[in-house]
């Protein structure tokens, strides 16, 4: 059952999140990329901030360091990203992508703007702008807050 008017701005968020997900997921599919809709996140974030620690990245993307792992090795299998010794840290691996991931993540970029589009049409672009701010205020109030206690 899809939100409504009288839910709270939480649950509307979970709702619209899940369906934005899954429009993703099946833009995803019908374009015949071969990836989840995590590997997808995956490369954009690493195409965003390359060169990031494989534990660095794991946090940030909010997953597992085994989960992660398990998306870098199809990812590296396809020859789409690839693992490097960090030279400050033997132990340590850096993400990077490799030249072919360039053109995939330009096509995973552009299904997703599509998706924005569509979710957000007829949506006055300034009340667009506004939600945005307001949930990133939302979301630095939340990182900042104390851990609730129990």
């Amino acid at each position: 059952m899809a939100a409504t008017v009288e839910d709270p701005l939480g649950f509307v968020l979970v709702d619209v999140a899940r369906l934005l997900r899954r429009r993703f997921e099946k833009a995803l599919e019908n374009a015949g990329l071969g990836l989840t809709v995590a590997e997808a996140r995956t490369l954009a974030f690493v195409s965003r901030r390359p060169g990031l620690r494989q534990s660095t990245l794991a946090e940030e993307l909010c997953v597992e360091p085994m989960t992660l792992v398990g998306f870098l090795d199809r990812l590296e299998a396809a020859g789409l990203v690839e693992r490097i010794q960090d030279p400050a840290d033997r132990r340590a691996k850096l993400i990077r992508l490799t030249p072919t991931a360039a053109n995939i993540v330009r096509r995973i970029r552009s299904i997703g703007k599509a998706v924005r589009e569509e979710a957000e049409r007829g949506v006055d672009p300034d009340v667009l702008e506004t939600m945005r701010l307001t949930l990133l205020k939302m979301q630095d109030n939340i990182m900042k807050a104390p851990e609730p206690v129990s």
